[in-house]
């Protein structure tokens, strides 16, 4: 497989398929992790924005965000 590059276009990201179901989740839990961590600190505006990332990752992992069907 070639590699995709980041621009825009059918050669650019995603036209490899996209990240993994994998990928995804661990991004998923990650963005959870991180977002705990965050909150302990203190810092609640960026937490929130790690939670905000975690809702994007669930969504594209179990509901199909960003499919092409």
């Amino acid at each position: 497989m070639a590699w995709a590059g980041w621009g825009a276009g059918p050669a650019g990201a995603g036209a490899a398929g996209g990240p993994s179901r994998w990928f995804q989740g661990a991004t998923l839990v990650g963005s959870v992790v991180v977002a705990g961590i965050l909150a302990s600190r203190g810092r609640w505006v960026v937490a929130a924005a790690c939670l905000a990332a975690a809702g994007y990752f669930a969504l594209r992992l179990f509901h199909g965000l960003g499919r092409k069907d």
